[in-house]
């Protein structure tokens, strides 16, 4: 078996709009395919053995062992390579059960289709479910320990921590979109102009002077002593010296910390000795080079967690221990407490395992005991110095008994060092009672405090301390999204994303949108290339001065990775016509279709997707949708316009010469075509066709009619506006017009316009594309000798897996069934052939390039106007001088 590409859907995808977390393997099963699971003697007995909680998974039987049952039966190594790659990861500890295993297209080439909580745990997933079924096939032996355990250090370094899930889960149950903006716990929250980020419990609303402070104990200690807050006793030391006169002024127990850590680290409490004060030092010089030694406060270990300076919850904090038995020794006590279903590796459950390590041994010794001691029943015994959960520590939630001297405290100091988040860790015998009665002590002040302690406490009531912190970000009535217009079809997207940008940018907004020409930031070109994927919609969306975003939406980045977006307000679909098909599992304008469909069935309920009534593929996607619908159309005697007119919907129709936009019956004339230069004087159907969708999410949005109005008039085919899109050039003699025509379709469209030019001869400059299907590129020979007198056949500068010869011969042949006598030439480039057309062009003749690298095209169409021009007034000059 053969992986051919391993595809991660991130957002809604061809698969699952709901599903965004999606493996899509490309699996070719080679001689396999010949081999279903009934053939393969011991096949089943051998699954059952490795993999016996595949017994619950329940298949298309719909009960348990209804897998069993077509393993049975017989079924395809793709499927069963599905269910275990669900199972493993599983049994990774990541809950997992969505698949489908689907044909490519191809004999023996399957789409293997399964979701995935970590990413990199999914694709790790999909390469070992092939190396395991390939073993179980062959009757090989197979470890899962490996595996299992790979998953699991996967998960481990590539999640968000606890404290980031815990905030992005609340975020997700309000409806704020959120991205991941680095490899690491940096997210951002809404996007654009609304959004904010987090770093785990840091925000971009907390002031980087409190996190300052707050890093740095000497500074929040003495700014806690002036506003009378009660701190313990301690001295700021830098050497061997300065220890000892601190030990000789404060007295034993100590505790010993570097100035400017956090989360535990480097600090070492109830310091009983001169050996201990020694290599505590020691371990707080490898944080900082300056040292805290402070009297040690007795009592219980609590943290307070303050949010928008508000107390939100507290929580008693145990150090990783062990209670005796009167039986077991503290090793295998540390391995009963370790089979807790509570606890796993890292952060995977509410607990962390108990490692065994230098701490552990030394919290032991001090303690008069090793691995091997038997502790009494009901013992304590402490296996670390701190009480943080990272290292095994336990957690009591206490929120309802805290004292309110000691919640105004709490609060106090939020704002004294202020931090929006901080965790307050107070040092007391009873948190119920007053701190003057227990002498209790606050003893650190931390930015970026873990809320996994108050998420999931071992005792007591789990607390939503995220909910506070979406709260602080987004108050009511506060914007977390910005407009988001998704535009997708086969042909016509960018100059309807265009126009639409235009129109947004002209009410006010600052646009940010993508094309298959680059990433625009109000006009501002970021990134040039074809920019109509996820991550480019991404890199709008992240941009912190757009607050309206217009995103082409093309075919290859649904198929590659989903949208780049959750949801969007309006979605429009210009047409679907056979492209790319035969590409990444895509066969007809069927599954096209339900390709481009991902972006209607992603329009937010209260959002409009925007159809093409003279498309049954695009009008069919009304039934998946989960919005409004509003449809446009040529023919205003559409019978689908007059239903949707007749049931008081919106819609936008070419009537009488006008863009007229339709709410229910009545009829709102925006504009008469022949004076929107987009259209050509009208000409250019396929234009008006573009112009319709707009205009009606423009009236959507509720920009004013003459607003729209201005808008198109104002809006110029020209390189600047719609780069490669009827472009056309005036020379003296003849004229040029560069078009992205690159398709049948598209070739179909820009005929009905060209048939309206003047100019003859008309010479056209097109090429076949190396990865369509011989009936497109005969297809687009055909109508090429409809439209044309004379074919320049030029090739495309990446020929995708065909030859020059194959290329030329498909166009040939669909040129010669319409006219054996065309005259065609070819040349070896784009160059090539544009030089030829322009320098040898007859007088009144109209030059047309289909042109696939629009930028070359343009600069060199442009050099030769440029020429000419320069001839142009040399000439007069010499004219004038003559007089």
């Amino acid at each position: 078996m053969k992986i051919r590409e391993i595809n991660t859907m991130r957002g809604p995808n061809y698969w699952s709009v709901r599903r965004h977390k999606l493996i899509v393997m490309v699996l070719d099963l080679e001689e396999i395919e010949a081999r279903p699971s009934n053939s393969i003697p011991g096949f089943l007995d051998r699954l059952k053995t490795l993999l016996p909680g595949m017994y619950e998974h329940r298949c298309s039987v719909g009960t348990p062992g209804g897998f069993y049952q077509r393993v049975e039966e017989g079924t395809w190594m793709g499927h069963v390579i599905e269910h275990i790659a669900l199972e493993i990861q599983s049994l990774a500890g990541m809950e997992v059960g969505f698949g489908r295993t689907r044909s490519y297209g191809e004999d023996g080439v399957y789409h293997v289709v399964f979701d995935y909580i970590e990413e990199k745990v999914g694709q790790y997933a999909a390469r070992a479910s092939v190396r395991i079924c390939e073993a179980l096939i062959e009757g090989i032996p197979y470890s899962l320990v490996e595996d299992i355990q790979e998953m699991r250090e996967l998960r481990e370094a590539n999640r968000l921590g606890p404290s980031t899930g815990s905030i992005i889960e609340e975020a997700e149950a309000r409806g704020i979109p959120w991205i991941r903006l680095n490899k690491y716990s940096l997210c951002q929250l809404g996007y654009g102009r609304n959004q904010k980020r987090v770093q785990a419990t840091v925000t971009s609303q907390t002031s980087s002077i409190g996190v300052e402070i707050a890093g740095d104990k000497e500074d929040t200690k003495y700014l806690l002593q002036q506003a009378e807050i009660p701190v313990p006793k301690g001295e700021i030391i830098r050497t061997q010296s300065g220890l000892e006169d601190a030990v000789r002024s404060l007295k034993y127990p100590l505790v010993i910390k570097p100035i400017d850590g956090n989360h535990g680290r480097g600090v070492t409490t109830n310091i009983e000795n001169w050996e201990q004060a020694n290599a505590a030092m020691d371990n707080a010089k490898r944080i900082s080079n300056s040292v805290i030694v402070e009297q040690y406060i007795t009592g219980d270990d609590y943290r307070i967690l303050v949010i928008n300076y508000k107390m939100v919850a507290a929580a008693k904090r145990l150090a990783a221990q062990v209670i005796g038995n009167g039986k077991s020794n503290i090793k295998e006590l540390i391995e009963i407490t370790n089979a807790d279903p509570r606890r796993g590796y890292g952060h995977e459950k509410v607990l962390t395992s108990i490692s065994i390590d230098s701490i552990t041994h030394k919290q032991l010794e001090a303690q008069n005991l090793t691995l091997d001691s038997i502790p009494d029943k009901d013992q304590t015994v402490i296996l670390k110095d701190t009480a943080n959960l990272s290292t095994g520590g336990t957690s009591i939630d206490v929120t309802d008994i805290v004292h309110p001297s000691i919640v105004f405290m709490a609060e106090r100091i939020s704002r004294v060092v202020g931090l929006d988040i901080c965790g307050i860790d107070f040092i007391t015998k009873d948190i119920s009672r007053p701190v003057e009665e227990t002498r209790g002590a606050v003893i650190e002040v931390n930015a970026g405090p873990g809320f996994r302690m108050h998420l999931a406490p071992a005792e007591g009531l789990p607390r939503n301390v995220a909910a506070p912190v979406i709260d602080m970000l987004y108050p009511p009535g506060s914007l977390s999204r910005i407009p988001i217009v998704a535009v997708t079809g086969t042909n016509g997207k960018t100059t309807t994303t265009r126009l639409m940008a235009h129109l947004s940018k002209l009410m006010g907004y600052t646009v940010g949108y993508t094309t298959t020409d680059g990433i625009y930031i109000q006009n501002h070109l970021m990134m040039s290339g074809d920019c109509s994927g996820p991550g480019s919609a991404e890199f709008v969306l992240k941009d912190p001065t757009v607050n309206f975003a217009v995103l082409e939406t093309a075919r290859g980045g649904i198929l590659r990775a989903g949208l780049g977006f959750k949801n969007c307000d309006i979605a429009i679909v210009t047409n679907i016509a056979p492209d790319h098909l035969g590409l990444k599992g895509i066969h007809t304008v069927e599954q096209l279709a339900k390709v481009k469909g991902v972006v209607v069935e992603s329009v937010l309920p209260s959002g409009y997707a925007i159809l093409n009534a003279d498309d049954d593929l695009v009008y069919d996607m009304r039934k998946e949708a989960k919005c409004n619908i509003a449809l446009f159309s040529m023919d205003e005697h559409n019978p689908r316009i007059k239903k949707i007119m007749q049931a008081g919907g919106l819609s936008a129709i070419y009537e009488n010469g006008f863009i007229t936009i339709c709410k229910g019956e009545w009829k709102l004339r925006v504009i008469k075509a022949v004076n929107v230069p987009l259209t050509y004087g009208g000409k250019a159907a396929f234009m008006i066709q573009n112009v319709l969708p707009v205009a009606l999410a423009g009236y959507i949005r509720g920009f004013e009619l003459q607003d729209i109005r201005s808008a198109l008039e104002s809006f110029i085919p020209s390189p600047a506006q719609t780069p490669g899109r009827l472009n056309l050039f005036n020379f003296k003699n003849f004229d040029v017009l560069l078009d992205y025509a690159h398709n049948p379709a598209g070739l179909n469209a820009l005929k009905k316009l060209t048939d309206k030019m003047d100019g003859y001869p008309k010479v056209g400059i097109i090429a076949g594309i190396g990865d369509r299907r011989q009936e497109d590129n005969e297809g687009i020979g055909y109508v090429a000798s409809t439209m044309f007198d004379e074919i320049i056949i030029r090739q495309d500068k990446n020929l995708r897996g065909r030859s020059e010869k194959e290329i030329i011969d498909m166009l040939m042949a669909g040129i010669l069934a319409h006219d054996p006598h065309k005259k065609v030439t070819l040349y070896g480039t784009e160059r090539e052939a544009i030089t030829s057309a322009i320098e040898g062009a007859l007088k009144g003749s109209l030059i047309i390039i289909c042109s696939d690298v629009v930028p070359d095209a343009l600069a060199q169409v442009q050099k030769y106007k440029e020429e000419e021009a320069n001839t142009l007034y040399e000439f007069d000059k010499s004219e004038i001088s003559k007089q």
